[in-house]
């Protein structure tokens, strides 16, 4: 099993005021913003929770960067294994071919299922707890939609100029 890393995370409080100094800091951009991304299902230790957030997507040299801030979690362990209410380094996410195959080799050697969710354009990803490492991996195949979705943050950095640093993402 291949795991892919592609997107490096941090946390932040504010998603838009993160992708300023990121961009202003290290010249990664534009940042694509995306607020309160809807989750069709969210389970932690196998039941339901909560997981509202808000990222903003850009590309720093070859590895796309994301930046999340919580906004509502719940259980008060979901929160808790999220780091929810920190800033630093948050998870490093990788394609896998397979998700459920991923995840069982992520569990069978030892690290936890922090949480399984879908998001509303039925987009399915993990959080595992790697232990050792201080943050999490976030595990989804790679999908034509995100696959495209990559593409187009990484066209944008190459086609940018500097302008408009943060953008909304546009639907359609």
């Amino acid at each position: 099993m291949a795991f892919e890393a592609v997107q490096i995370a941090y946390q932040t409080d504010d998603v838009r005021r993160a992708a300023l100094v990121h961009s202003a800091q290290f010249g990664s951009g534009p940042f694509f913003v995306s607020e309160h991304i809807q989750l069709s299902s969210v389970t932690h230790e196998g039941r339901p929770a909560l997981l509202d957030h808000s990222s903003a997507y850009g590309q720093w040299g070859n590895v796309m960067v994301e930046l999340v801030a919580y906004h509502e979690v719940s259980p008060a362990s979901l929160s808790d294994q999220l780091g929810v209410g920190t800033c630093g380094l948050h998870h490093v996410a990788c394609f896998v071919d397979d998700l459920a195959e991923g995840l069982k080799v992520m569990l069978d050697t030892g690290h936890e299922l922090v949480a399984d969710a879908e998001t509303a354009s039925g987009l399915r990803f993990a959080f595992v707890s790697v232990a050792g490492y201080g943050h999490l991996v976030e595990l989804y195949e790679p999908t034509p939609r995100l696959s495209a979705f990559y593409a187009m943050v990484k066209s944008a950095a190459h086609r940018w100029d500097g302008t408009e640093p943060v953008r909304p993402i546009l639907s359609g």
